[in-house]
């Protein structure tokens, strides 16, 4: 299983994960609990219950270079362009 910490401000505001049956988002209940929570994207409104799906978020997967600088990446760390979670683990982009 591969996951990620996921902060807002400096602040962690989730866990993404991945394992055999897809991807898996969940805010943290003390982030929730705080009054000036938001949510990490529009797709993904605060809530209790955990978000699942069989493909990468779209609002992660944005995250992820494109073009020359995803080449490099994939060349340079030798990552699988088709795994997107490694892909977005090893770009760094979720971190503010």
């Amino acid at each position: 299983m591969k996951e990620a910490e996921v902060k807002i401000h400096g602040q962690t505001a989730g866990l993404l994960t991945q394992d055999d049956t897809g991807y898996h988002f969940f805010y943290d209940s003390g982030y929730l609990n705080l009054p000036e929570a938001e949510p990490v994207s529009l797709t993904l409104p605060l809530n209790e219950a955990p978000y699942n799906s069989r493909f990468l978020f779209p609002f992660f997967d944005g995250l992820i270079p494109e073009g020359w600088l995803l080449h490099i990446a994939e060349k340079n760390w030798k990552l699988n362009p088709r795994d997107r979670m490694e892909l977005l683990l090893n770009t760094d982009t979720c971190r503010k």
